[in-house]
């Protein structure tokens, strides 16, 4: 427990932040599995769309601060892999 009024502050604002994050951070890996849902219905345009919607997401969570900004660079990175080459198997097929 805080013994002064600026170290309760301090915790208010933790408090606030933590939730903050966990809000940022949820929201962003729904939106990731999502495109993996999507591959799994091998819908091409469904995978896409997903994939357009996750990408920003991903980037303003790491400008928030909630993640690394490397952290959001590498998930871009392997999820846009892991797409294109579900696309590519995919019209391979066709």
């Amino acid at each position: 427990m805080a013994n002064h009024k600026s170290a309760d502050k301090r915790n208010r604002q933790s408090l606030l932040r933590k939730a903050r994050n966990r809000s940022n951070k949820s929201r962003m890996k729904g939106l990731i599995k999502a495109v993996y849902s999507a591959m799994e219905e091998n819908s091409v345009e469904k995978t896409m769309e997903a994939l357009k919607l996750a990408i920003p997401v991903i980037d303003k969570t790491a400008v928030k601060g909630t993640i690394h900004k490397k952290n959001a660079s590498r998930k871009v990175s392997r999820l846009t892999r892991k797409v294109s080459a579900f696309v590519s198997s995919v019209e391979g097929e066709a």
